[in-house]
């Protein structure tokens, strides 16, 4: 089966007062049309790098691309030029921040912003947009859409700006959607309704969804397959019933433990964390942190490799345990 969209040794740094310091480091990473994949890591790892570097939104500089391809119906984002990319943005793919309020302008009211987006990517008159923004409220289950497209952002709750968000992401026609931490600011009951509105979408548009979030429980609310970052790496990658009822990095198994359960107490944060010590780049990333590291894990290097069936893992002792 042919890849829908890939990533293939992608290696980004940030230029600092202290030099360059490397935030992503993708060996691998393939996704198959229709499908919802998450993305799931600590603050920090690099999950917003991701996003903006797929749409090539990334600052460079700071930013530096130094390898690597983003490909998408087998063409390489990174080698297109900003005028190919205009056309590739909202179009065929969009980006769902986390904070609707920062993404929507505050002076104009939701359906002109919705309607403008249409008029720009689809060429319609301004009346047709307005219908086709009418559209997608209703299709984002947003109730009495003509009273939602006349208020401006601040007169809608949190639950109803992400909805509009998501309106808009998908008004142009996108195929592949990326979510970056789509429920992070909202309350629990919000998230859920969030969470089953992307789900239905994802089913009833079979559009292709990367999933980006800090929480594995959301997660496999709505993706079949997950990849773990840890310090811009993918650790661990597989299907999400494997990853977090099978954990094959210890890494993804203290992702999982951090989260207490009754009675319990949170996991020491010296097996958890992500920012104790710097990593050498070739070999495990986790090594000064890990319970169960060995000598061999300083010493030599490790890549991201299959283990068994579609399950991944970038730690030495995850295929001998599996053998």
């Amino acid at each position: 089966m042919d890849d829908y969209f890939s990533i293939r040794n992608l290696k980004i740094d940030y230029k600092t007062f202290d030099g360059e310091k490397n935030v992503l480091d993708i060996e691998r990473l393939s996704i198959q049309k229709g499908e919802t994949f998450g993305v799931v890591g600590e603050s920090g790892v690099g999950k917003t790098v991701l996003a903006l570097t797929i749409l090539k939104l990334l600052a460079v500089p700071p930013g530096v691309i130094s390898r690597g391809q983003i490909l998408f119906h087998h063409e390489d984002l990174l080698a297109k030029k900003e005028k190919e990319m205009q056309k590739i943005r909202g179009k065929k793919i969009s980006l769902i921040f986390q904070d609707p309020m920062s993404t929507l302008n505050p002076v104009f009211t939701v359906g002109e912003q919705i309607t403008e987006v249409i008029r720009h990517h689809q060429g319609l008159n301004k009346k047709e947009a307005a219908k086709k923004a009418g559209e997608m409220l209703d299709l984002v289950k947003l109730p009495d859409a003509g009273d939602i497209m006349k208020k401006y952002p601040h007169e809608l709750s949190g639950g109803q700006r992400q909805r509009v968000i998501i309106a808009i992401a998908l008004s142009c026609g996108a195929e592949l959607m990326i979510a970056d931490e789509p429920t992070r600011n909202l309350d629990v009951t919000i998230q859920a309704g969030i969470l089953r509105l992307i789900k239905d979408l994802q089913r009833q548009l079979n559009i292709t969804i990367i999933f980006i979030a800090n929480n594995l429980g959301l997660v496999s609310a709505v993706c079949e397959r997950v990849a773990i970052l840890y310090r811009g790496k993918i650790v661990e990658m597989g299907t999400v019933e494997e990853v977090l009822h099978k954990p094959l990095h210890p890494y993804t198994a203290a992702f999982i433990n951090a989260i207490p359960k009754k009675d319990e107490q949170l996991m020491e944060r010296k097996h958890f964390s992500s920012h104790d010590e710097e990593a050498d780049s070739q070999t495990c990333p986790y090594y000064h942190v890990c319970a169960e590291k060995k000598e061999e894990c300083k010493l030599k290097a490790v890549k991201l490799e299959l283990v068994m069936g579609t399950h991944y893992a970038s730690c030495l002792k995850a295929g001998k345990e599996v053998r």
